[in-house]
C-alpha cells in the first residue's frame, strides 16, 4: 500500500471525523480508505484512531502522528513541484487486464495505437476469462464488462456492450428460424458454462424475459462459442464486439431482432484516483476516446449491414407457400 496515500487518508479522516466523508473527498471507495488506514497502523505499529459506530477520534499516538504526516505530505508536494509531476511525453509501463474476447476483438488494436503514439511507454496486456485481484496481481487497469462491479474499485464507464442472439445460416436451414423467444426452448443453444447456463435473459418492449434453453455445448470462452455457432452447432448469445464482422458478412444471422439481451457497461476499473500516474490517466482517456459516441464502433458496422434474418424468413415463407400451392394443385 502506498504510504503517502495512507497518510493522506489518515489526515482526511482526522479532519472530517468520518471515514466515508474522507473517502468521498479523496475519490476512493470506503473499503479502500479503510485498507489504507489499516496499512498505516500496521507500518507504525500503533493504533491511530478510536472507531465506533457513532464517531471517530484520535488516539494519543494518532495526535502525535498527525502533525508529522501533514509535514510528510507537504514535503511530497514540494518535491513534486520542483521535479515536475508531469512530463511532456508519458513514460513507464502499465499492466492491463481484460477478457480474452475483448482483448482480441478490440483492446489490442487500441493499445497498439497508443504505443505507436507514445513510443516510450510499455503495456503488459493480460487476457483472462476470470476476474483478477488488482492489488494481489499488481494490475494498474482492468477493463471490465458488467453492471455490478467490485465496490473497492473506482470505475469510469467507457461505453456499452450489447449482445445478440445469433446462429449460422446452415443451422437455420436445418433447424428452422425461431420467430418468438419461446421458440428457443426447442432449439439447440450454445450456453456459457458459468453465466446463463440454462437460460437466455432478453428484453422485449420493456419486458424482461428469462427463456430456458438447453444444448449439447457449454463454454466459458466467447471464442469457443463463436466458433461453434459458425460451425452450425446451435444458437448462441454473443457480444456484438466479437461477432460484428460475422453479422455484417452474413456468416452469422441475428435472430429475434425485437429482443435484446441486457446491455452491459464497459468500464475502466482501477484502485484510486489519488496520485494517479499520468500514464494511467492518458490510457483511460485514450480508451474513452475510442469508445465515445452513442453507438460503439463495432455496432456501427452491424447497423450498416443487410438484415439477412428477414431475407431468410422471406425465403422460408416463400418455400412453404410453394409447397402449399403444389399440395392444393394435386388435390
Amino acid at each position: 500500500m502506498d504510504r503517502l496515500t495512507a497518510m493522506q487518508v489518515f489526515t482526511e479522516v482526522a479532519d472530517r471525523a468520518s471515514l466515508t466523508a474522507a473517502a468521498t473527498a479523496l475519490d476512493m471507495s470506503r473499503a479502500m480508505a479503510s485498507r489504507n488506514l489499516e496499512s498505516l497502523e500496521r507500518w507504525l505499529g500503533v493504533r491511530l484512531l478510536h472507531r465506533t459506530t457513532r464517531r471517530i477520534s484520535l488516539t494519543d499516538a494518532g495526535e502525535e502522528a498527525l502533525q508529522r504526516c501533514r509535514q510528510m505530505l507537504e514535503l511530497s508536494r514540494d518535491v513534486q513541484s520542483v521535479a515536475g509531476a508531469r512530463r511532456a511525453a508519458p513514460t513507464g509501463k502499465l499492466r492491463i487486464t481484460a477478457s480474452t474476447s475483448f482483448a482480441e476483438a478490440f483492446l489490442t488494436d487500441v493499445v497498439t495505437d497508443f504505443l505507436s503514439r507514445y513510443p516510450q511507454t510499455q503495456v503488459e496486456l493480460i487476457a483472462l476469462e476470470r476476474t483478477v485481484n488488482l492489488v494481489e496481481e499488481r494490475i494498474d487497469l482492468a477493463v471490465r464488462i458488467g453492471n455490478v462491479l467490485d465496490d473497492t474499485l473506482i470505475a469510469r464507464k467507457l461505453g456499452v456492450c450489447r449482445s445478440v442472439v445469433c446462429a449460422s445460416p446452415a443451422y437455420i436451414k436445418t433447424s428452422g428460424l425461431p420467430r418468438t423467444p419461446d421458440d428457443l426452448r426447442n432449439h439447440r443453444c450454445i450456453t456459457h458454462a458459468y453465466v446463463g447456463r440454462t437460460e437466455f435473459r432478453l428484453h422485449r418492449k420493456g419486458q424482461a424475459l428469462r427463456i430456458p434453453v438447453k444444448g449439447p455445448l457449454q463454454s466459458n470462452e466467447a471464442a469457443v462459442t463463436r466458433r461453434a455457432a459458425l460451425a452450425g452447432a446451435g444458437i448462441a448469445l454473443l457480444p456484438t464486439y466479437f461477432v460484428s464482422a460475422d453479422l455484417a458478412c452474413g456468416a452469422l444471422v441475428r435472430l429475434l431482432p425485437d429482443c435484446e439481451p441486457e446491455p452491459l457497461g464497459i468500464h475502466a476499473a482501477y484502485l484510486s484516483r489519488l496520485h494517479q500516474p499520468q500514464l494511467l490517466r492518458m490510457m483511460i482517456d485514450f480508451l474513452a476516446e475510442h469508445l465515445s459516441g452513442d453507438v460503439a464502433p463495432w455496432d456501427r458496422v452491424i447497423s450498416s449491414a443487410p438484415k439477412p434474418a428477414k431475407s431468410i424468413a422471406k425465403r422460408q415463407g416463400s418455400s412453404q407457400g410453394k409447397v402449399r400451392r403444389r399440395q392444393a394443385t394435386r388435390e
